[in-house]
């Protein structure tokens, strides 16, 4: 078991379940969308994210992002850390078939997945030390061809699936994302290969 001073919401109870075998930490459930009328809810997550922070570890098909982003414009994001898992294509064991966009989703993933996806976003897990970050901008992206140019949504789509990152990913989020895992040099060399 993995201790996690960060509250973890994740989207569902299968989800919570998951979590709960591999990471010691509070984790609390949007209910799907349920999260978009339940103010005492969201009351509670702001409160959460401003005593101890929140990791947003919502699934990445587009209902997720929708989620995620509802969560990220009622919580100031000084308090949030943003959990992404990879897009990987099958269904859950639990379901007859596969979910609409036919993705995998947190319950879904494997141990080493989950903290990986933990780590990468910042968590602060006990026994190991939080990794320095170099701040990677949006001149920077702007400089890789990743925005503001004419093929620019197509670098980022090809860099997100190089990465193992999900397609929904806004670039912010992509910003954010890239400053968690990789300084600038490791960005310009990743693009080189591209």
């Amino acid at each position: 078991m993995v201790k996690i001073k960060e509250a973890i919401l994740v989207e569902g109870r299968y989800d919570k379940n998951t979590l709960s075998q591999i990471v010691d930490a509070p984790i609390l459930e949007t209910a799907g969308f349920g999260i978009f009328k339940d103010k005492k809810q969201l009351a509670l997550l702001r409160q959460v994210a401003e005593k101890r922070g929140l990791i947003v570890f919502t699934d990445s098909d587009g209902a997720g992002f929708v989620i995620r982003n509802h969560i990220k414009s009622a919580i100031p994001v000084k308090f949030l850390k943003h959990a992404y898992i990879p897009d990987i294509l099958g269904k859950e064991r639990r379901k007859s078939a596969p979910g609409k966009e036919g993705k995998l989703g947190v319950e879904g993933m494997s141990r080493e997945i989950i903290l990986e996806a933990l780590r990468r976003a910042g968590a602060t897990i006990e026994g190991e030390e939080a990794p320095a970050s170099r701040q990677i901008t949006k001149q920077d992206l702007m400089a890789l061809g990743l925005s503001g140019g004419p093929d620019s949504s197509a670098k980022r789509l090809a860099l997100l699936k190089k990465l193992n990152l999900p397609e929904h990913m806004s670039a912010n989020a992509m910003l954010q994302a890239l400053n968690l895992l990789y300084s600038l040099e490791e960005l310009e060399e990743i693009m080189n290969d591209l």
